[in-house]
Parts: structure tokens; C-alpha cells; sequence
């Protein structure tokens, strides 16, 4: 009984636990109108961010500089920033691109009062 309770110990372990991650600015260019989000994770962690929270932080950077909104470029980019032993990883990022939309501005309170 004892090495059964064991087993099961190391299998929930192993599989990882799911976290909440939250996107955040890590780059991007205020003349080609883009803002690159990351966030970062270890190797038993089942990440889930928000697609809509990752919107709406590039929308309100692109809105910074002038812009209406933001779009995605497409998919996530996952890479490993932290190598481990033996082949592993022990810290993975991932980044997504978005594309600030509407017509840019010098001077993002143009218009405003």
C-alpha cells in the first residue's frame, strides 16, 4: 500500500501542474509598429496564458504610440532560455508578435483634449 501511495506521489509530480502565466512587453519597435510579448515557464509547469490579456497588453502599447489596436502575427515562438543536463531545459520562454493596426501618430495625445 505504502509503495502504491509512492507511485502515485511521483506521477502527479511528474506531470507537471498547470500555472497561469501573464504575458508581458519584452521588446518590439515603435517605428515598424510592432510589440513582442514573452512569458517564461520551467520544465513541470503546463503553462496557460490569455490570448486576450496578451491582446489587450499590445493593443495598450501600440495605443501609447498612436495606433487604434493590435493584431497577432501569428503563433507563439517557444524556445529554451535555461538548458539543463542530460538534453533537458529547465526554463522555456515563449514570445508572440503583434502588429500595431491603424494609422500611427508623432504624438500618441494627438487629437485629444
Amino acid at each position: 500500500m505504502k509503495s502504491l501511495f509512492l507511485i502515485a506521489v511521483v506521477a502527479v509530480a511528474v506531470s507537471g501542474c498547470a500555472t497561469t502565466k501573464s504575458w508581458s512587453a519584452t521588446g518590439g519597435s515603435r517605428a515598424d509598429a510592432t510589440v513582442r510579448l514573452s512569458y517564461t515557464y520551467g520544465p513541470f509547469e503546463q503553462p496557460r496564458a490569455s490570448e486576450q490579456q496578451a491582446l489587450n497588453l499590445a493593443a495598450t502599447r501600440c495605443a501609447a504610440w498612436g495606433y487604434k489596436g493590435a493584431e497577432a502575427f501569428g503563433g507563439a515562438e517557444q524556445k529554451c532560455t535555461a538548458p539543463g543536463g542530460m538534453g533537458g531545459c529547465n526554463q522555456f520562454e515563449v514570445t508572440k508578435e503583434f502588429q500595431c493596426t491603424g494609422t500611427g501618430s508623432g504624438n500618441p495625445n494627438a487629437g485629444q483634449n
